[in-house]
């Protein structure tokens, strides 16, 4: 055992939730030509076990996919939605990018900073939210927008925000505006994100009015999109001119591994950190 922010922290998962995770992992790991391009998911997967990545998940994913610590620990802490240090059962993020900040944005945020008494990336004494700043969340058409572990909450004030806040607070059931009928935990939505479907996807409203404006636009005045160079007309997804699998400078195309990857250095870099993974 050891102390981690004052928390008591395990140094391993027991031997059933260790099988579990290594059946999941395997699921992920199948989806990929190389087994390290699997990390992103099962830092989620790990994610969705502690609330957070862990030593113990970093440890775990390094031992699975044959990486270093350093090296998980690198991806880990580029991306902000990898935490490295326990999550509240709901990330509310506000975002403050240019449109959703001069809608109210910054208004919303200031306002959930002094009712929660929390900043950034901070969370509440009682373990519920974790408050976030977040850059643009694709929904401009309903700025200002908050999301519960991205779930859509759109055209928000202060005081519909607070009211949010104050009902995951309470353990009430909030609705998001357009996707899933309910909002789920942080740790059910790291599942999800880790490509373990919840059978949700089909809930709710997806795109709305504001959203499909400019479709209904363009085909009432008979817009189309411009021509190619050699003339041919713009296709579709998955068309003439969509990307081939195995073409010039593709994944598909690049050795599993590099003779760095497979050195000398590089293997006895690799056993040293052995005593911090996974047995």
């Amino acid at each position: 055992m050891s102390i981690e922010t004052g928390r008591t922290h395990r140094t391993s998962y027991d031997a059933e939730t260790h099988a579990r995770l290594t059946a999941d992992s395997d699921v992920i790991v199948a989806r990929y030509p190389q087994a390290r391009s699997a990390l992103l998911p099962m830092l989620h997967l790990v994610q969705s076990e502690d609330g957070y990545v862990s030593p113990r998940g970093i440890a775990f994913c390094a031992a699975h996919l044959g990486l270093t610590t350093a090296e998980v620990s690198a991806v880990a802490t580029f991306y902000t939605q990898y935490k490295r240090h326990p999550n509240g059962t709901y990330t509310v993020g506000v975002c403050t990018n240019t449109l959703c900040a001069i809608m109210g944005g910054d208004a919303i945020w200031e306002e959930l900073s002094d009712h929660l008494g929390v900043g950034h990336d901070e969370t509440t004494d009682d373990g519920v939210i974790t408050l976030e700043r977040v850059e643009c969340n694709a929904a401009c058409d309903y700025a200002p927008v908050v999301m519960v572990n991205w779930e859509f909450f759109d055209n928000q004030t202060p005081d519909s925000a607070r009211q949010i806040a104050d009902d995951l607070a309470a353990g009430k059931p909030v609705v998001p505006t357009r996707g899933a009928s309910s909002v789920c935990s942080f740790k059910e939505m790291s599942r999800v994100l880790a490509g373990f479907g919840d059978g949700r996807a089909d809930e709710g409203v997806g795109a709305g009015v504001p959203t499909l404006r400019g479709l209904e636009l363009a085909r009432a005045e008979g817009w189309t999109a411009p021509e190619f160079p050699d003339g041919s007309a713009a296709a579709a997804p998955g068309g003439s001119h969509a990307p081939k699998v195995g073409a010039e400078q593709s994944s598909a195309e690049r050795p599993a591994t590099t003779p760095a990857d497979v050195s000398p250095a590089a293997e006895q870099k690799k056993k040293s950190t052995d005593d911090a993974k996974e047995s």
